[in-house]
């Protein structure tokens, strides 16, 4: 990260410039209202709390205050003016044992978001943090820091998931990886959508996000549903985006239908305080005119590096267009999906790592899907293999230093897939030199379906792809020193609340054993849908895909 720790430590808490108050650990709250505003009539923790970005000794702490959320405004219902939020940390739920205490800002230039970074806290626990404003409340979330550096970790928790469209169906999935309340959760982009228009059971309220208040809005509403705030409350996140947070598919500062957006950077910018505001991220995320530092790395002991990518900001435009298609520009070594910084920070990353495992929390699709065993090569101009030189050079990266285990965590393709990862996507042929695990959308594309061997139709000429299926849903990973269990969670139905989830398939990855070893398949339960033919299943991964 581009800010030294004692930087991030004399930040305090952000919200532009909002300030703190740290109390030591006998700091009590005080619940009279802020003296300079009038007291909010209304239950303003509408939309919940979150931690992030953990380090060993504290993470970020969130809320936003937002009486009345959906409002047009983008405001939540907030006077124009700034209320003093209090804030508490404890060893335990009920909060006999506060630790850390203090007071922030809640500014209406940041549409009254709180951004706490504590510290003081000891490395490798579990705490748990609550907000209050005059007398009113929030829920209580779960945090957790990290292991000290060089520290010796037997094992952790970690979930993943990406693409939550509120009117395609329920977030369900997230309420069942909050009830495993892992030690982290990594969020993979498309957390919210930028369409308007109804879907099934729900619908966005506003037009497409275009302003400050449209996306202000968004998120908002997003941040209402139960499912999702029980997800922020189990456990800190690591956040990155990808397209729908701005615009579909758009590159760097170039929008989707480039020919009707003029002025998009400034679209980009909305969007990008939007997020900021509404994600627990620390004060070396504050936008600066259209651009967001959101790379990022994150250490758990010994066992393992979290390197945390953008593909989105920095990105070349997609040659040829977006889709499906055989595209010789494409392979331009010139063109890069992450940027010239982006990159030589990653390749710097592996080359210092001493963990067990490195992994890559990524958006679009890693691994080589050719969609045609006939033609040329016909692949994702939006995916790495619309980038070959860029995925050439990551890999090459991990391979020179030495990686002991690389693995890739991808969002954005709504399905599960497993996949290995080639010294050379051009040679089927050449080594296996690490791994791909993809998780599927939160709800997006709407129920899916299975297809009972778990095998796509494109696996028959892409060695590399192990497994998939069409259902919605998260992986679940459980990391020690020997192994990383993969779990494919899936929920039957996302167009009825309440599903509940199950595991479709179960992969491990041995230490130092390059290539996926699969474990165990289970059956769909009798409610899902059974995948419908050949063609249909390959236009609906293409749809979902450039959608």
């Amino acid at each position: 990260m581009r800010s030294t720790r004692r930087s991030m430590l004399q930040a305090g808490v952000v919200a532009g410039a909002a300030t703190v108050t740290v109390t030591g650990p006998l700091g009590l709250l005080d619940t009279r209202a802020s003296a300079a505003a009038a007291p909010l009539r209304r239950d303003p923790f509408t939309l919940g709390v979150a931690s992030g970005d953990p380090l060993p000794d504290g993470f970020v702490i969130w809320t936003r205050l937002a009486p009345s959320p959906i409002e047009p405004d983008g405001l939540g219902g907030m006077p124009s003016r700034s209320y003093e939020v209090l804030w508490q940390v404890a060893t335990d739920e009920r909060f006999a044992d506060v630790v850390r205490s203090g007071t922030a800002t809640a500014s209406p230039a940041w549409a009254h978001a709180v951004h706490v970074e504590v510290a003081g806290l000891k490395p490798g626990r579990e705490y748990y943090y609550r907000f209050r404003q005059g007398g009113w409340t929030s829920a209580i979330g779960r945090g957790v820091t990290t292991p000290a550096p060089g520290a010796a970790v037997p094992s952790m928790t970690m979930a993943f998931a990406s693409c939550s469209n509120l009117p395609a169906g329920y977030f369900s999935a997230y309420r069942a990886l909050a009830d495993e309340r892992p030690d982290l959760v990594l969020h993979l982009g498309d957390y919210q959508y930028e369409g308007g228009g109804d879907g099934v059971g729900r619908h966005h309220a506003g037009p497409e996000t275009v302003t400050l208040a449209n996306y202000r809005q968004r998120h908002a509403q997003y941040k209402t549903d139960p499912d999702l705030q029980a997800a922020h409350a189990a456990a800190p996140w690591l956040a990155v985006w990808d397209d729908h947070e701005v615009d579909n598919n758009y590159a760097d500062e170039v929008a989707e239908r480039a020919v009707e957006q003029p002025g998009f950077a400034e679209r980009r910018a909305t969007a990008y305080r939007a997020y900021y505001e509404n994600l627990p991220l620390r004060r070396t995320s504050v936008p600066s005119g259209p651009d967001l530092q959101l790379f990022r790395r994150v250490r758990w002991g010994t066992l393992a590096n979290f390197h945390m990518l953008d593909s989105r900001q920095y990105r070349s435009d997609q040659a040829c267009g977006d889709g499906y298609k055989d595209c010789v520009e494409a392979a331009d070594p010139s063109r890069s999906l992450l940027g010239a910084e982006q990159e030589a920070w990653l390749a710097d990353g592996f080359a210092r790592s001493e963990a067990t495992w490195d992994l890559l929390g990524q958006q679009v699709f890693f691994g080589k899907r050719d969609r045609d065993p006939e033609a040329a090569t016909t692949v994702s101009m939006d995916a790495w293999d619309g980038y070959p030189a860029t995925r050439q050079r990551v890999v090459q990266s991990w391979i020179d230093a030495g990686v002991r285990n690389p693995v890739v965590l991808t969002g954005d393709v709504h399905a599960h897939w497993a996949s290995d990862v080639y010294a050379d996507f051009a040679d089927p042929a050449s080594a296996v030199v690490g791994s791909e695990l993809i998780t599927s959308s939160v709800s997006s594309g709407g129920d899916g379906y299975d297809e009972p061997t778990g095998t796509h139709p494109w696996a028959a000429w892409n060695p590399n792809l192990r497994f998939w299926t069409n259902l919605r849903g998260y992986v679940s990973t459980t990391i020690t020193p020997d192994a990383l269990t993969a779990r494919f969670r899936c929920v039957p139905k996302v167009t009825e609340p309440g599903a509940a989830a199950f595991t479709r398939a179960t992969f491990v990855l041995e230490d130092g054993v390059r290539g996926l070893q699969e474990e165990g398949t289970s059956l769909r339960p009798r409610r899902t849908n059974a995948a419908p033919g050949r063609d249909a299943i390959v236009r609906d991964t293409i749809r979902e895909e450039t959608n």
